[in-house]
């Protein structure tokens, strides 16, 4: 019997199987690479969406998820693929009853020396996201908030702090929306009503203007933002006695109502109205 013979008399089942489990686990391999993948791209997102929940402003940029997630998808892709080929070529060495080896560990090694830098600059990555993503607290919030700004709430208020009293402070912003055309149609008198009933309260008070030339559009294209028109502006003094100018965000009332980008500068007004009125 010749040599040939002798080796496809060795070639068994079990080598078929053998090769089939490699090939199993080069595609499971593959599959981990695109899932880990896909979570690394909207790893980015996820942050930003925690972010922007907590309304901490940030100059840290995402982007590198993305990238870094495609590309372990692409990779996964490429491992998929790079073991069908090998599968199919060591298959019809069987069958051909040449089981040698491939000989060849450059797939194998290249993939596992990739893996090893996916997990180390991950590690440097999350390491340097984690750092610079908390929320500023205590005497740091201090030091990287606006001057002027109180810190922002997840309710979409914006406190500003006014340089005047409630009054000055009332007449200044009165004096600017006459001077723009804007029409105040109602001043309410918080702390002053509840005097009234033998109440007390710090000076509150609370001026509601618009203008339908710019509110109009607004309703025409989401009706629910009547809700929040006209639009409002309190003016109110704490328990240390500083005066806050506070209002509605225009970006929260642009998702709430979920407002076309191009009218929100109908509302960014009353951001421009609360500065001018707080110097």
């Amino acid at each position: 019997m010749d040599t040939s013979a002798e080796k496809k008399q060795r070639v068994e089942l079990g080598d078929y199987l053998a090769a089939e489990r490699t090939f199993l686990a080069w595609v499971r391999t593959g599959l981990a690479l695109m899932g880990f993948g896909f979570v690394v791209a909207r790893f980015g997102l996820f942050l930003q969406q925690l972010r922007l929940a907590d309304q901490v402003p940030s100059n840290l940029s995402y982007g590198i998820s993305l990238w870094f997630g495609t590309t372990l998808i692409g990779v996964g892709v490429a491992v998929n693929l790079c073991a069908a080929l090998r599968h199919v070529r060591l298959v019809r060495q069987l069958d051909a009853g040449e089981p040698e080896l491939l000989g060849s560990l450059t797939f194998p090694v290249a993939t596992a020396l990739f893996l090893v830098f996916v997990g180390l600059a991950m590690a440097i990555y999350l390491v340097s996201v984690r750092g610079s993503a908390n929320p500023p607290t205590g005497s740091t919030m201090e030091t990287t908030m606006t001057p002027g700004m109180m810190p922002a709430s997840n309710k979409g208020i914006i406190d500003k702090r006014s340089n005047h009293s409630v009054e000055a402070t009332v007449e200044k912003l009165k004096n600017i929306l006459q001077s723009k055309g804007v029409t105040l149609f109602a001043l309410v008198d918080h702390s002053g009503e509840a005097e009234k009933v033998g109440m007390k309260m710090p000076p509150t008070k609370l001026l509601i203007f618009g203008s339908p030339k710019a509110g109009t559009p607004l309703m025409l294209a989401a009706p629910s933002v009547a809700i929040d028109l006209p639009l409002k502006i309190l003016v109110s003094e704490d328990d240390q006695g500083e005066v806050w100018v506070s209002y509605n965000s225009p970006d929260y009332l642009k998702g709430r109502h979920g407002l076309p980008p191009e009218l929100l500068a109908n509302i960014a007004v009353v951001d421009t109205l609360a500065s001018m009125a707080s110097e």
